[in-house]
């Protein structure tokens, strides 16, 4: 059974939450301010976070941020529509995804839901060797046996969110994806006008493999179209000339 945090100085919305996901089978723990909910994954085995924007003591994008250094769950963050910078402000920290109050009970129970899935995708042994593979563009290197990026030899940090973007492009070099694909690709769930959340977090994979990202050299919009990922070297290729193997990946480690 999973364990769901949702976090919300309101609470009305904590408890109205909570009955929803206890019918859908899930655990939940309550929190109410940011703060708690910062103390409680420290703590305890929690699978997801649900996370209000606006809170006292400790707002739910300085808890995303704090979280993000130290675990990798997902988490979902909830704003109100006059609150847009901080929601992408919020992806831009590390949260997976966001809905927007008022909301419908049961869009929140669907992301729930494709966030575990994927979440729970990533973390099986048999997907590493299901999915195997090292993939090269210039001094970018994804080892999807380990599930790590490095650039130039710099190992690079990324959310399960913004690895499986990158992962998905990296596997179709010089393929063109509009947002709406990539959302439904890796969201697993049909895109409705859901730009601005494959933008931010498009955004932020740049701010960490790029060197300059307003010059991207690896990951390129499409103006008008989407983006895309410049061509890499063949897997056959890399393998053959290992002498342009990063440091990180010669010898035994692959």
């Amino acid at each position: 059974m999973n364990t769901i945090l949702v976090c919300d100085d309101d609470r009305e919305i904590v408890e109205a939450i909570a009955i929803y996901l206890e019918k859908d089978g899930y655990q939940v723990r309550k929190a109410y301010d940011g703060d708690e909910a910062v103390k409680i994954i420290e703590r305890e085995e929690i699978d997801l976070l649900i996370i209000d924007v606006m809170m006292p003591k400790l707002g739910g994008v300085e808890a995303t941020f704090r979280i993000r250094e130290k675990s990798s769950i997902p988490i979902i963050i909830l704003s109100a529509k006059s609150e847009d910078q901080d929601k992408i402000f919020g992806l831009r920290v590390g949260a997976d995804d966001y809905v927007t109050k008022p909301f419908n009970p049961q869009e929140l129970l669907a992301r729930v839901q494709s966030q575990l899935r994927r979440s729970q995708i990533l973390s099986r042994p048999e997907a590493s060797e299901r999915y195997r593979g090292i993939y090269v563009n210039g001094g970018l290197v994804i080892n999807d046996e380990k599930k790590s990026v490095t650039v130039d030899g710099e190992s690079v940090r990324l959310t399960p969110l913004e690895y499986s973007i990158l992962l998905l492009l990296m596997k179709h070099p010089g393929m063109t994806f509009s947002s709406s694909q990539i959302y439904e690709t890796i969201w697993d769930e049909q895109a409705l006008g859901d730009d601005n959340v494959v933008a931010v977090h498009i955004r932020h994979i740049r701010e960490k493999i790029e060197i300059d990202p307003k010059k991207p050299k690896y990951l390129q919009v499409v103006w008008g179209i989407g983006y895309r990922m410049e061509k890499c070297v063949r897997n056959e290729d890399f393998l053959q000339h290992k002498k342009t193997v990063p440091k990180e990946l010669s010898k035994n480690n692959f």
